[in-house]
C-alpha cells in the first residue's frame, strides 16, 4: 500500500524533489532493491504470449526466476550494481491490524481470490484470453519456495542479498542512510518514511514499457515542504500507511494543512477529538427536541393526521478517525524499525558460477522449455559473461563525483506556479 496520496502531494507541493531520468543516469550507482516487491511484480508481469505464467516442462512456475535474471542483467548492462533485500518477520502491529479491525479486508481479499478461481473455471469455455489473464493475475501469491529459489539464483549469479529482520523497505533505507548504496529501489513510498534519502521507482520495470526511472529525494521534499522529518512521518501516518487506515474525510491537502497548522499528529488528534466533542454537544439539544415532539405526537390519539417529525438523517460526510488507530506505535516503527545496522553489512559482488547457473535454470527449472527451444543455455552463459565482466572491471567514477551541480536560482518552487506561468505572454527580446 505504501503511503496513500503521498506521490501526488509531493508532485504538487514539492515538485523539485521528484525527477524522471533514463536508467543510464544511474551508471556507477549501487542500489538496494526491495526483493519482495520485485518478486510479486515478476510473478504478475512476466508472462507467455498467451498470458499464462512462465512454466517449466514439469509445470513449475518460473516467471520470478526469469524476471530476476534478466532484469538484473539489464541493470548490470547500464553499469548499476544491484543488491536485494527480502522481507523478514512482519511487525507485531501489522499482524494486529490484520487480526483486528482489518480482518474483514483479509476475508474480502480471500473471497476475491476464491471468486476469481470460480470465474476462471466458468469462463474456460469462452474464448476471452484477456478476461482469463485478468482472473489469473488476481490469484498470484508469492510463496516461501519462490523466495528460496530467487535467493539461490542470486547467490549463483554473485549478486548480494539479505533477509531483513522485518520490513525490506526499512532495511533498504538503512543501507542508503549508511552510504552502502546510493538509493532504495521500491514502488512503496513508505521507503521515504523509513528515512531513505533517495527512492528509485520503476527500476525493475519491463524495458518494453519504456518507463523512466523516477527518483524522489527526501532532503529536497523536507526542504520544500518546510518541515522536519518528525512532521513528515506524522504527515504520512495521517495519510494512511500499512499500519494505519487513512482518516476518513482527510485527503492529502488537508493532512498537510493540519500538520503545518498544529505541528504534530498528537496536536492534530487533540483538535479532532475536540471537534468530535463539540459535535456531540450540539447533537444533544436537537435530539431532546425531537424526542419531545415524538412523545407529544404519541399522546395525542385524537389527531390521527398529525405529521410525525422524523429525526434528521446522519450525514455520511465529516472526519472520522478509525476505531483502531494506534498511531504512536506506527510512528515508533518508522523511527526505530527492526533493521540490521548498515555498517555491519558487507556487500560483495562476486563472479557468477556460470555452470551452476546453467544447471539451475536450464536443467533444474527447465528454461530450455520456457524459451521454446531457443539456445537457452547460450543465452544464460552470455548473461553470466556480462556479470563476470561487470565484477572484474574497475568501477568507473561518475562526473558528479568531481563537479558540484549548482541549482538554478530562477527555478519555480512549486509545480502549480510553473503551470500558471505558461499562459503569460513572452517578453520582447532586446536587440
Amino acid at each position: 500500500m505504501g503511503i496513500k496520496g503521498l506521490t501526488s502531494l509531493l508532485a504538487d507541493e514539492a515538485p523539485s524533489c521528484i525527477k524522471q531520468m533514463d536508467i543510464k543516469a544511474l551508471f556507477g550507482r549501487k542500489v538496494a532493491i526491495d526483493a519482495s516487491m520485485s518478486l510479486y511484480q515478476f510473478l504478475i508481469a512476466v508472462r507467455q504470449s498467451d498470458g499464462q505464467q512462465m512454466m517449466s516442462d514439469t509445470g513449475e512456475v518460473t516467471s520470478h526466476l526469469l524476471g530476476f535474471f534478466y532484469r538484473t542483467l539489464r541493470m548490470i548492462d547500464y553499469g548499476i550494481k544491484p543488491m536485494y533485500v527480502f522481507d523478514g518477520k512482519p511487525p507485531d502491529l501489522k499482524k494486529e491490524v490484520v487480526g483486528g479491525c482489518h480482518l474483514h479486508k483479509l476475508f474480502k481479499r480471500f473471497g476475491k481470490r476464491e471468486e476469481a478461481r470460480e470465474e476462471e473455471e466458468e469462463k474456460k469455455d469462452i474464448a476471452d484470453n484477456q478476461l482469463l489473464d485478468q482472473l489469473a493475475r488476481r490469484q498470484v501469491r508469492p510463496t516461501r519456495e519462490h523466495n528460496l529459489e530467487v535467493q539461490k539464483l542470486l547467490t549463483l549469479m554473485g549478486i548480494p542479498w539479505v533477509v531483513a529482520p522485518s520490513e525490506a523497505e526499512a532495511q533498504c533505507a538503512e543501507l542508503a542512510r549508511a552510504g552502502k548504496v546510493y538509493g532504495a529501489g521500491s514502488e512503496d513510498m513508505d521507503t521515504l518514511t523509513f528515512g531513505a534519502p533517495i527512492l528509485l521507482k520503476n527500476l525493475t520495470a519491463s524495458e518494453q514499457k519504456k518507463l523512466p526511472v523516477t527518483e524522489v529525494s527526501l532532503p529536497k521534499a523536507l526542504e520544500e515542504l518546510n518541515m522536519p522529518m518528525e512532521q513528515f512521518v506524522d504527515l504520512c501516518l495521517l495519510l494512511g500507511c500499512d499500519y494505519l487506515d487513512p482518516v476518513r474525510g482527510i485527503g492529502p491537502k488537508k493532512a498537510l494543512k493540519l500538520i503545518q497548522e498544529f505541528g504534530s499528529l498528537d496536536r492534530v488528534m487533540e483538535h479532532l477529538h475536540q471537534l468530535e466533542q463539540d459535535k456531540e454537544q450540539k447533537k444533544k439539544p436537537q435530539e431532546s427536541k425531537q424526542e419531545k415532539l415524538k412523545t407529544e405526537d404519541a399522546s395525542d390519539d385524537s389527531d390521527k393526521d398529525k405529521e410525525v417529525v422524523a429525526a434528521p438523517k446522519k450525514r455520511a460526510g465529516g472526519i472520522q478517525v478509525p476505531e483502531f488507530w494506534p498511531y504512536e506505535e506506527a510512528r515508533e516503527l518508522f523511527f526505530h524499525p527492526d533493521v540490521q545496522t548498515g555498517t555491519e553489512l558487507e556487500l560483495k559482488w562476486e563472479p557468477p558460477k556460470t555452470e551452476e547457473v546453467v544447471q539451475f535454470l536450464c536443467a533444474d527449472k527447465g528454461f530450455r522449455f520456457v524459451l521454446q527451444r531457443l539456445r537457452s543455455e547460450d543465452r544464460v552463459r552470455r548473461g553470466c559473461e556480462k556479470l563476470a565482466k561487470a565484477v572484474g572491471q574497475k568501477q568507473q567514477g561518475r562526473l558528479d563525483g568531481f563537479f558540484t551541480v549548482q541549482p538554478r536560482s530562477d527555478a519555480p518552487s512549486k509545480r502549480k506556479s510553473a503551470g500558471a506561468a505558461k499562459g503569460q505572454p513572452k517578453k520582447a527580446s532586446r536587440t
